[in-house]
């Protein structure tokens, strides 16, 4: 993927210099590694975010990936780039592109139904990504989740029905659930739950 893929405004060397500079963001250590791991490995799902319309909210953002090289990628887009920690959430404001708005918060208490496409890498075992996503997007959208070499994708499916997600596509390690009906009322369930009682 084309280092140019991303506005050419966009400073990608500081933001990721800047990763690596910043405790408990990235157990990465160089600038190499960090431009393939953090920016050329977010920019995989830019077609598959090109299907759907709508706004855009990454899960977990942490150190700003996915979120931060696909908004600079997509400037017409509103992204949401969602963390739980306020420190993280210090440093995507330092970085955020001027279409990505940061909001200190869980996924599970945001507004449901609210975005197009719903992100997340690094974020939890798929079928707990799932229940912390699906609920986020609207009927017609889509979660996206970065998976592992071991992601048990049968327990993906189950959870994924259960909230309201079509069968998932797979595309070179990434996972696309369509969202294909409304998710039932209840989900996601209260903080901290989906991780310690996954739904398969």
């Amino acid at each position: 993927m084309s280092r140019t893929a991303t506005s050419s405004s966009f400073p990608t060397d500081d933001w990721l210099a800047a990763v690596l500079a910043t405790p408990g963001l990235t157990g990465l250590r160089d600038l190499d590694s960090a431009r393939e791991m953090l920016f050329e490995d977010a920019l995989r799902a830019l077609p598959l975010l090109e299907r759907y319309e709508g706004a855009v909210v990454d899960v977990g953002s942490g150190g700003g990936s996915p979120g931060i090289p696909l908004a600079a990628s997509l400037p017409a887009r509103e992204v949401t780039l969602l963390d739980a920690e306020r420190r993280k959430c210090d440093f995507l404001r330092r970085w955020a592109p001027p279409n990505a708005q940061v909001v200190w918060g869980r996924a599970e208490e945001q507004e449901p139904e609210c975005w197009g496409v719903a992100l997340a890498k690094a974020l939890a075992q798929p079928a707990v990504a799932a229940e912390l996503c699906l609920p986020l997007v609207r009927t017609g959208g889509a979660a996206i989740l970065w998976l592992g070499e071991q992601a048990d994708l049968e327990r993906l499916a189950v959870a994924a029905e259960q909230l309201g997600g079509g069968e998932a596509e797979l595309h070179d390690g990434l996972a696309v659930l369509p969202k294909v009906a409304p998710t039932p009322a209840g989900f996601p369930r209260r903080t901290g739950v989906a991780k310690k009682r996954p739904l398969a």
